[in-house]
């Protein structure tokens, strides 16, 4: 059973919509004890980073999510729930993150000579480019095509993190893979056949 944790940011019912149309069982909660017997967690999110992270501090989530992944089942963090992970985010000042992942979430800057012409936030479909395998890309063509809508990407501490990088202006890092966790700032419930078959991928895990 895959748990998808509710603290009121995200749009969880497409992401769990998502999970069933490929054959996975998904709940919405946010119990600590149905949290720590899934055998799948996903942390989504939309919204702004430093609301996120008090709605998880004031729903008490933080310790079932560190201990989830501390207990190496598989872990899908998307959008916002990627860049949770990481150290600190510069999103309307400078916030704590959980910390899982050394590294830092910034803004899209635009310059005379750097993002001229493209819009931010960075909204529509575009290419993943895999720079190292994961099983969750099982069955993805190269160059395959990802929805995204975000103004911040994350900047990680350690290459060896980076699975996936997409170009607008410049490379940005569009998911990381570690041990049980895989997060990606792209949306794959909303991806259609290559995020489908990634969410299946990703149940199939264990």
């Amino acid at each position: 059973m895959i748990a998808i944790i509710d603290y009121d940011m995200g749009n969880l019912r497409s992401v769990q919509k998502a999970f069933e149309a490929v054959g996975h069982r998904a709940v919405i909660t946010r119990k600590r004890q149905v949290i720590a017997d899934a055998s799948h967690v996903v942390l989504p999110g939309v919204g702004a980073f430093g609301d996120c992270m008090r709605n998880l501090e004031s729903y008490d989530l933080i310790d079932p999510i560190t201990q989830s992944i501390a207990s190496g089942k598989p872990f899908l963090g998307i959008c916002l729930g990627l860049q949770l992970l990481f150290t600190e985010s510069e999103e309307f000042g400078s916030h704590k993150g959980l910390n899982v992942i050394p590294g830092r979430v910034v803004r899209f800057k635009r310059t005379e000579n750097h993002l001229a012409g493209l819009k931010i936030p960075h909204m529509g479909w575009n290419a993943i480019g895999v720079r190292k395998p994961s099983r969750l890309l099982e069955g993805l063509s190269d160059a395959c095509h990802m929805y995204f809508v975000h103004s911040y990407y994350v900047v990680p501490a350690h290459d060896d993190v980076v699975c996936t990088v997409t170009d607008y202006g410049d490379p940005f890092v569009s998911s990381v893979a570690r041990d049980n966790i895989f997060a990606c700032q792209f949306h794959p419930e909303k991806s259609q056949t290559g995020g489908l078959q990634m969410l299946r991928n990703f149940g199939g895990l264990s």
